[in-house]
């Protein structure tokens, strides 16, 4: 009687953990650049930090897939 013979398959390479792409408007900070303005002629006097209402502070590009 002939033997048998049994291969086995390699096992699947894991798929490679994807990187999340940064936000655009914010380019992965979390924040963005807003202008103040004060006065009647509202000129600008400068800027502050303000939250990326893309992202909501996260940095990462939101998925619209999901």
């Amino acid at each position: 009687m002939a033997t048998r013979r049994t291969t086995t398959k390699p096992p699947a390479p894991a798929p490679a953990p994807v990187e999340p792409a940064p936000c655009q408007p914010c380019g992965g900070t979390g924040n963005v650049a807003i202008t103040v303005r004060v006065g009647r002629k509202r000129r600008s006097v400068g800027q502050q930090d303000g939250l990326c209402l893309n992202c909501l502070g996260e940095g990462t590009d939101p998925g619209l897939d999901a």
